[in-house]
This record gives structure tokens, sequence and C-alpha cells, in this order.
């Protein structure tokens, strides 16, 4: 087990509003202060999707420019685009990522029905079909590639581990190879410490993995992936509360708390230089 965990922090989804959590940026200055702020708690890596000004989800190549610009003005954090998108096509959903060149793009590694299920209503809150065949894949791949930048490979459930070991025969990932554990997520493996246990031992070897587990999820599953020796993924894409049930104010709150599960079985957050060591970063 390493004893350096890289956190990395997901500071805005594609459909959470302020309405549900104030401190959830939209403006690239929003933006680049929790980036900031998530930084200097203790995050090495930030996972951005884009908004538009009024929250709107957006895949506009400026939106990520600007976002860029004003992150790196704040901080030297390890920048992180999305890449999923639905009704999209396969050049739109990668044209932000050619353009701005961040140091990850994320890939999803297959498809899959992604919904919300509510109990109490008796039915699904949304529900669609996630669709990443392997011929996207691909084309994501040689497209990140083209221009320099790493794949972190989104994993939501166990047949998208086994779909890595095609693409790493035909020489279209190097090691490591950088996993994210997407946990919790309706139409894909619960969140679980069996599951954890289990799809951490079929990764490929040397695999440089992190979970990012869903919601209430948020905080056991973070404790087990630091206890497996895994990497973690906090922030307001996934969840707004602190283990006490408490709505944080920033993404920093929710990376502090983090960084102190960590210490308190002895391993401490990477820094940015070591980060950028352990994922193979130029």
């Amino acid at each position: 087990m390493s004893d350096k965990v890289i956190i990395t922090c997901a500071l805005t989804g594609a459909v959470t509003t302020k309405r549900q959590c104030a401190a959830i940026p939209y403006t690239a200055e929003e933006i680049g202060e929790e980036a900031r702020r998530a930084y200097e708690a203790g995050a090495a890596v930030v996972h951005v999707h884009g908004r538009e000004d009024d929250g709107r989800p957006s895949y506009r190549q400026g939106v990520f420019e600007d976002y860029k610009r004003e992150i790196e003005k704040r901080c030297p954090v390890i920048i992180n685009f999305s890449t999923g998108a639905v009704g999209l096509s396969k050049e739109e959903r990668i044209a932000h990522v050619r353009a701005t060149r961040p140091a990850i793009g994320a890939l999803n590694m297959g498809s899959m029905n992604y919904a919300k299920y509510s109990s109490k209503r008796k039915d699904f809150i949304f529900a669609f079909v996630f669709q990443n065949p392997f011929e996207e894949i691909i084309y994501y791949l040689k497209e990140m590639t083209a221009v320099g930048v790493r794949p972190e490979c989104e994993v939501f459930d166990t047949g998208h581990v086994e779909s890595l070991s095609p693409l790493i025969d035909m020489g279209l990932m190097k090691p490591p190879i950088d996993v994210n554990l997407v946990m919790g997520v309706m139409g894909g493996m619960p969140a679980d410490t069996d599951m954890l246990a289990f799809i951490s031992r079929r990764l490929p070897p040397g695999a440089v993995w992190k979970t990012t587990p869903v919601s209430h999820n948020t905080w056991p599953m973070t404790a087990a992936s630091l206890a497996l020796g895994g990497n973690v993924r906090v922030g307001l894409e996934d969840n707004f509360y602190l283990p006490s049930g408490k709505m944080v104010a920033s993404n920093g709150d929710l990376v502090i708390q983090a960084a102190r599960m960590a210490r308190d079985i002895g391993r401490e957050p990477a820094t940015v230089e070591e980060a950028r060591k352990t994922l193979g970063l130029a």
C-alpha cells in the first residue's frame, strides 16, 4: 500500500444545481475559486464538467478554455475534463479536450442503463441508455493520444473492467492505467465493500485506481478505498454532505474531510508533483 493518496475533486457535475446546494460552481471564476479551495485542502486533481453561466450543461470549447485559464491562474492542480454526454456526436464530446489539452480526459469504458429510482414513487426519476461502444472508445483514445491527454478510465461495472484488456493489447493505452471506479449509480455496480474488494483485484497490473462513490455512499466507500490502498474522489458532483450530515460550503470542505480520513490511517495526500509521477503525466 502506498502511503500517498491522490485526492481528486469533482468540482461540478452536469445536472446538480445551486437550488440543491448553493456552493455548486457554474461560471469560470467560480470554477477557478473552487479549484483553488480544493487544491489548498489537499486535492491534486480536479475533474470538471462544463456549465453555462446559468447552470445549463455545456460542451462549448470556450467554456472549457475559460475554466482552464481561471484554474491555472490560481493553482497548479492537475486538470481533468469530462467527455460524458448523451445526445452528442463523438466529435462534439471530444472537441473541447482536443482544443484545451487538459492533463487528463475522462474516458467512459462502456455502455449502460443509467438511472435514478425512487422507492417512494415506485418509479424512476430518470432513466436513459449511456452509450459508449468500443468504436467510440477507440476514437476518443486516439484523439486524446494525438494531443497528449492521458485517459482516466471511468468504470461503472465489472464488464467495463474487462473492456480494458483488448484496448491495452491493441497498444491504445499505456501503463499506468488510471481507473476510476464509479460506485452506486443505478444500472452499474453497487457501492459496497465486497464489490470494491472484488473489482480492485480485477484491474490491470499496476493500475492506479480510485473510487467515486455517489451520494450517501461517499464516506463509507472512501474509507474502504483508503484501507485497501486506493485513491479517492470527492466533490460536489457526487455529494454535498459531510459525514455529520451537514451540507458543505465548498468543495474544499469535502477534500478536507477526505484528507483527514487518509491521515487518520497513516496516509498522506499526494502533492501535485507526486500525483503527476504516479499517473505517468509528462
